[in-house]
This record gives C-alpha cells, structure tokens and sequence, in this order.
C-alpha cells in the first residue's frame, strides 16, 4: 500500500496480489483509490478471476473462494488454494456483470430492484419521516402499542369473522351459523342427557363427545361396556343419544362464540348485551329477527373496527394527500352516540382515550401539515431529478424509451417503469422489448444509482460497454463518470477488452474525468499475470508506432512488416507495397498484383527499381534478394521468431514461414487479420511493448514450427 501526492490530495495505492485463482497462478495489480481504474486485456486473460476473487474475499465467502480453485488442483489442494492480498482496505464491494442483470434489473412491474429504496428513500426523505412521525407519536403510542386497544381490535375481528364471508352479512358456514344458530345445547342439555351434564359443560367438551362417537362402534360388537364389560342394554339408547344431538365441529364453533360474545358483553349497551345473552342461549336455535339484530350489531362494530384500523395505520402515506391535516385528522374522531349498540361504560372510556389522543395530535396539526408538505415538495423534486437524468441518457444515446417513477397505491412504495416514446402503456416485459445493448446501457445507469445509494469502498464493473457505438458508448461513459450523480471520485475498477475505452479515457478526453483515469495493460502468460501501466504518450497511431518500429535495432523482415503495414494505409497499389508483398509471399520474381482480379505480371525492372528506391527511405540497406533469401531459409526464421521480442513481431515470422499453408484454420485467420491493416483502431498500443497477442495463439504456432 502507497500513499502519493496528487493534485495537492493524497491518494492511496493499493497492490494487490493474487494466487491459484482460475487461470491465474500468482500475480499483482494495482487499484488508485478515489478515481477509474482501467484495466485492458484481451479475453482469456483473467478479467473476470479478478472480479469474482475480489468479491469472494471481501465478502469473505468460502463457497466462491473454492470456485475460484485452478481445475489442475481439484484432486491436490494442499498448497494451492485460492488467496488475494492487499484488498483489506475495501469491506463492500458493487459489481457490474451478467449476473447483476440477471438479478438485479428488468423487474416484473419495476426496472430495478428496490427502486424505492434507490430513488426516494433518501436521507432527506428518512428525516422528514422522522419528524413527522415525531408529531404522531402519541397516536402511534396509543393505537400500535396499547393492549387493551389491541385487545378490543381483537375481540372485534372474531365477532366479524364469526358471521362467515357472505355478500349478506351473514353465512351459514360461519361460526355462528354452525354454533349458535343451531341452539345452544351446552347451556341447555337435551332431556334425557342431563347425567352426561358434567362433560358437556367442561371446557373439554368437545374431546369428550369425540371420544363418546369413537366409541359407538364397540356396543355393536356385545351388550356390555368396553369398560366395566357391564350390561348397557337399559343404557344403549341414552349413550347413542349423544351422537343424534351433538357433533364435535358445531360444538366447536359453539363454544368459541359464546366465548366472544362474553368477551364482548362490556362493550354493548345493557338492552344489546341482554339481547345477545338471550340470543346465546336459545335452546332451538336463532330466529330470522334475531339473525338480523345480529347483523345489525355487526355492521355497527364493522364501521368501528375500519376506523380503529384507521387510526393504527395513520401516518404520511395516509395523510399525504389532504388537503388540511386538521380537517383529516378530526374524521377520525368517534362519536360513540351513533354506535347505540356500542354504547357501554367501557366503550366511552375506550373512545375517550381515542379522542384525547387525537385532541393532542390536532393541536399540532398545523405543524404536520408543513413537515408532510415539505415531504411531498420533496419526493417530487427527487423524482424530477432522477427521471430527467435517466431520460436526457436515453435520448442523447438514441434509445427510444423514457422512465417514470410512480407510486403504488397500494403501499408507500414507489417504482420505476419504462415507456416507448411512441406509446403510452407501461412496458411490462422489458426483456422482450429491449436489445442485448439497450438492456446492458440501461442496466449500466440504474447500476449507478445503485451504488450511489449503497456506497461501497469499490464499484468493479466487469466489461461494461463493449457492445454499445460511438454516440451511446460516450452518452454511457459521461453518465457514469461525469455527471452530478456519478462514479467520479469513487475507487472503480473497470475491466475491458475494448480498447476504444482506454483511448477516450485517457488519450480523447481525460480532462472530462475528476480525477482523470489510470489505466493499465494486463497480460497473462503461463498463469503469471503482469499489468503495465498505459499513459498517453503509449497511445499513437499506427503510422507512429510504425515509424518507431522501423527505426528500431529489430531484424528487418520484422521492420519490413511494419513498412508494408503503413504503406498499406497510404496506398495500397504502391510500388513499394507491392515489392514488399512479393517478398512475403516467398516469389523469387516480383510480380504486379491487380486488386480488380486481372492476372497478376511480374514487375519491371524500373518498377522494382522505383520500389527498392522508395522502401530506402526507410530501410537504408534494403535488399530484395537477401530478404527474399531470408524467406526461403526456415532455420533463418526459426531463430528470427525464438529471438522476437514480442508475440507480434513471432506471430509475422510465422505468416511467413508457412504463408497460406497453415493446417490450423483459426490460426491461420488470427494471423491473416494481425497482418493487414482492416481490423485495427485508429489509435492503438504498440505491439513491440504490449503482448496484445494471445499466448494460446502463439502456443499453437510453437507447436506447428517445433513440433508438439
């Protein structure tokens, strides 16, 4: 770890080492706190280990350590398990990869996950809360945290919920339907059964008349008790009386309304609480004026019971929307006058606390009404903000789409949806709407506001924008890194196989990033990672690191292919390009090629001349027949590629050696696009300091030239 001076801050510089992860045996990079940390490589090279090493050993998860294990090592772990040094200083990490999109994003009826907790639930919006939770407190104190309101909730729901679910008010198949509409025989045992009086009036009732029908079957089987084997033949009648007057489930329900109705007794008015003992106790059964007295009560108590519910639930989301908080809060007021079946002692002292309480919030009211108005005020510029940021992305990368944040009526909760421009529907299935590229875009900006609301020590972001064009890549990498809401100033490591990226951050406009960007070239060969770092003098153009090249102390068959490659981009059907690729195609005499398809001629004297010429402006000691020499020499070339000082410079030795008749097919590609000039970037790394060959290829071409 490293501390310099930089730009009058101090910055840290971490190293960190890494062993026996994947393809990666042991080596260190480097990670800049507080600014972009590029790193560049080709595939194949690791970029992906580092990421998920870095997040299983801060996460200090074991299960993604051991996936980290080398597969050379499954049956020999001692020694050679994963480890990652010098990552001490970061304790969360945020990491953008497939799997985030997979998780995270394109949520059913909301983009991204926690959208809510993202886009409002700011700090400002929990300190309004708080305030204006502070206001309520009292009302929160008395109807969340008060027992006997509870209990009284309580004792009202099981009366509610003993009338069933019917449109009517009133179901058959409800407890009281199946319990005291039948008639109470607990209270009113049947002539005849008045010795079974101590069971039926015990609290276990209801076992025992299950265990008295169990038991019917065994008279069948003799006339004598399965007891005392007594005779129960003067007996029999009365003991199968039971099961003709009672079952176990109407009991059942019997016993549990009679006990919410004693429950209930003190919160009727004295004619009511009379009525429903009477009802209660009716031996045949309820009449159909007395079902509708009931549901009289019930309706009473269903009003009463929705404004307690009210009352428990009273806070910003219930208020937000009034006009005047004084005015809202006084409907919640009870006046016991208009519950006449509720009318008790109890109840009034029930509704005096009730409306004590709310006595004491109103005087406040004035006050709540200014904090949930700066709320509202507050949640609406937080949407306005964020949409506007997302949208003005979306129109300046080209995509047709907009977002909205809306709320849900349901809930608190907010949520962040899509729509075409063209329409006005919500998209439901994004997946299905948006490209590979839109979807990874957006997916990239809502990761963003992701880690602005998490604020991890490290935000990763494993090959972000290497699907996206020039316009959407720019609009992509100034909503990350430039805006007012952005990555700036974060530790980030962004790892990239695209080389575009490393040119706009630290060649195009490094001068837009705060702090500029580092960036780095990362190699892996024989499982020892190594990075170079890449500043802006290592980019140039290709005529440049030409130019360089040809003038460097490397053999000149090698200078020749950097010569051939910058004439290519003067002009193709030069002279002097012509001679050289002659030269590379092994012809002892030089012959004209004709891009249009007309036969190809040898070159004249004075052509070759005129060629040999030109190439000594560059080359003084060219020589076309000792090049051509050199060609048809395989030891020659055989040292040539051992001694080259690059993968490049090996992989043009080879083109040579074996011209067009490579036996790998893929490789045989690879080289023929390393030669010409067509799949290059305008600006690039010089290949004679940055392997950005692969070392598989390579590998297979010291296979073909050594043998396996």
């Amino acid at each position: 770890m490293d501390t310099k001076k930089t730009t009058g801050r101090e910055e840290l510089l971490l190293k960190l080492t890494i062993n026996n992860c994947n393809n990666i045996e042991n080596g260190e990079f480097d990670i800049t706190e507080g600014r972009l940390n590029i790193k560049y490589a080709i595939n194949g090279t690791g970029k992906s280990t580092i990421s998920k090493s870095i997040e299983a050993f801060v996460e200090n998860d074991d299960e993604k350590k051991h996936a980290l294990l080398p597969f050379k090592y499954y049956n020999d772990e001692e020694g050679h398990y994963p480890s990652l040094l010098g990552f001490e200083q970061f304790t969360k990490v945020s990491i953008f990869n497939d799997k985030y999109i997979e998780d995270y994003v394109f949520q059913q009826n909301d983009l991204i996950k926690n959208s809510f907790e993202i886009f409002v639930k700011t700090p400002d919006y929990d300190k309004h809360i708080k305030e204006i939770e502070k206001i309520l407190e009292g009302i929160n104190t008395t109807f969340q945290n008060h027992p006997e309101l509870d209990e009284l909730i309580n004792n009202f729901q099981q009366f509610i919920d003993g009338f069933g679910k019917a449109n009517s008010g009133y179901s058959a198949s409800g407890a009281i339907g199946k319990g005291i509409a039948k008639g109470n025989k607990i209270d009113n045992i049947p002539a005849g059964l008045e010795v079974y009086e101590p069971y039926l009036k015990n609290s276990d009732n209801v076992k025992w008349i299950k265990w008295q029908l169990e038991g019917k079957k065994y008279l069948d089987m003799a006339e004598q008790c399965p007891y005392c084997s007594g005779s129960v033949e003067e007996t029999k009648e009365t003991i199968l009386k039971v099961s003709q007057e009672y079952d176990p489930k109407s009991v059942e329900h019997l016993n549990k309304m009679l006990e919410v109705f004693k429950c209930m007794l003190p919160y009727f008015a004295d004619d009511t609480a009379n009525k429903i003992e009477e009802i209660s106790q009716n031996a045949l059964g309820i009449t159909n004026a007395q079902k509708n007295y009931l549901i009289e009560i019930k309706s009473q108590i269903d009003t009463f019971l929705q404004h307690l519910y009210g009352l428990k639930k009273m806070g910003f989301h219930s208020l937000k929307n009034a006009e005047k908080i004084a005015d809202e809060l006084a409907k919640y007021k009870i006046d016991i006058s208009y519950y006449s079946h509720l009318n008790s002692t109890l109840s009034k002292e029930k509704v005096e606390i009730i409306n004590k309480t709310l006595d004491e919030v109103l005087e406040k009211a004035g006050k709540l009404q200014g904090e949930i108005a700066k709320q509202k005020n507050h949640i609406k510029a937080t949407i306005e903000m964020y949409s506007s940021e997302i949208n003005d992305f979306l129109f300046y990368a080209g995509y047709k789409y907009q977002v909205a944040i809306q709320e849900d009526e349901n809930t608190t909760d907010y949520h962040l949806i899509l729509k075409h421009v063209d329409g006005s529907d919500n998209i439901q299935s994004v997946n299905e709407h948006l490209s590979y590229g839109e979807k990874n875009a957006f997916a990239l900006v809502l990761f963003m506001y992701g880690v602005l609301k998490d604020n991890p020590d490290l935000v990763i972001l494993d090959d972000p924008i290497s699907s996206f064009d020039g316009n959407k890549k720019f609009a992509i990498v100034n909503m990350l890194f430039m805006g007012k809401h952005s990555l700036k100033n974060r530790t980030v490591l962004l790892l990239t196989h695209e080389f575009n990226t490393v040119i706009d951050a630290i060649y195009n406009m490094p001068h837009n990033f705060s702090p500029a960007p580092k960036a780095a070239f990362l190699t892996t060969k024989n499982g020892l990672l190594k990075e170079r770092e890449i500043n802006k003098k290592d980019i140039k153009s290709f005529g440049e690191i030409a130019r360089i090249n040809i003038a460097s102390n490397m053999d000149s068959l090698n200078k020749l292919v950097y010569l051939r490659r910058l004439l290519e981009i003067q002009n193709t059907d030069g002279l002097a390009w012509q001679l050289l690729s002659n030269i590379f195609h092994k012809r002892e005499k030089p012959e004209y090629h004709y891009s249009d398809g007309t036969p190809n001629r040898l070159m004249t004297p004075n052509e070759i001349e005129v060629a040999t010429s030109e190439i000594k402006q560059y080359i003084s000691n060219f020589d076309y027949d000792k090049e051509y020499q050199k060609t048809q020499d395989i030891t020659i070339l055989k040292l040539l590629y051992q001694n080259s000082g690059s993968n490049y410079e090996k992989l043009q030795i080879y083109r040579i050696m074996y011209n067009e008749n490579s036996s790998n097919s893929v490789i045989k590609k690879f080289v023929n696009e390393a030669f010409h000039i067509e799949n290059d970037y305008l600006f690039q790394l010089n290949p004679c300091e940055y392997d950005t060959v692969p070392q598989y290829i390579i590998d297979e071409c010291d296979k073909e030239i050594f043998g396996a």
